[in-house]
């Protein structure tokens, strides 16, 4: 997805059907005390409404730790202060041209690679995104990665490449307990406007893939069938819907 600012951004017209999730912000990303999540948050905000000194950020973690919710959050805050940006998730795009698809990106206030750990044995797509960022060093503007890897550990041919991502901010998400899951669960459920019973997130978090994304998907299909059942969401109406 891509969105322009007044100030003579030229956003990028790419016919991939990519799009961010509406459910994607800084507000319902859910924050333990103890995870260590809570400055990387507010650093993110700051950089993504181009209030940050850094023009690179990169972010790293396991998968359902929130690196694609960070990056769609921060393109959301982007858009929402007329900022240029785009989100380009390589796990969709990897099988494109990928001179195509960073050409002009420069031009951008705020550009968001996530899944970056795609580009690994594909020297085409390594060559392409060192270019890039130099292109937008030299411009001033900025950009925000994701990764499963830390900059250093990523498995790259081009040491360029990886030398220039170890430049920037580097932080490392931390996934949630399976407490910190449940009680994510109840506030994802208060923000989309019903309530989740502890017992039914306990319940769930024990029967289904442990990782959050899964659970937060399985949360939006309770919440259509209830909507569409005019029920609440009990247990009984849990096994029903999802079968588990």
């Amino acid at each position: 997805m891509s969105g322009s600012s007044q100030s003579g951004g030229v956003p990028q017209q790419l016919p991939l059907g990519v799009s961010l999730r509406d459910d994607a912000t800084f507000a319902n990303f859910f924050q333990s005390p103890d995870d260590g999540n809570r400055q990387v948050v507010g650093m993110l905000n700051a950089f993504a409404c181009g209030q940050s000194p850094e023009q690179v950020v990169y972010l790293w973690g396991e998968p359902g730790s929130g690196v694609t919710h960070l990056l769609q959050s921060a393109c959301q805050v982007a858009e929402a202060s007329g900022r240029s940006f785009q989100y380009l998730p390589l796990s969709d795009l990897i099988d494109n041209d990928p001179e195509a698809i960073v050409e002009g990106l420069e031009c951008l206030d705020l550009v968001c690679i996530d899944d970056l750990q795609q580009i690994e044995g594909r020297t085409d797509w390594q060559t392409a995104l060192f270019h890039l960022y130099n292109r937008l060093r030299d411009s001033g503007k900025q950009l925000l990665l994701g990764a499963r890897q830390s900059p250093r550990n990523l498995p790259l041919t081009l040491a360029d490449l990886k030398s220039r991502l170890q430049w920037g901010l580097t932080f490392q998400l931390h996934p949630l307990s399976d407490n910190d899951k449940v009680a994510a669960l109840v506030r994802r459920s208060k923000l989309r406007g019903f309530d989740l019973p502890e017992d039914v997130a306990l319940y769930i978090l024990h029967r289904a893939p442990r990782n959050t994304r899964a659970l937060f998907t399985l949360l939006e299909q309770l919440d259509r069938a209830s909507l569409q059942a005019q029920r609440k969401i009990t247990i009984p109406f849990v096994k029903q819907v999802l079968n588990i």
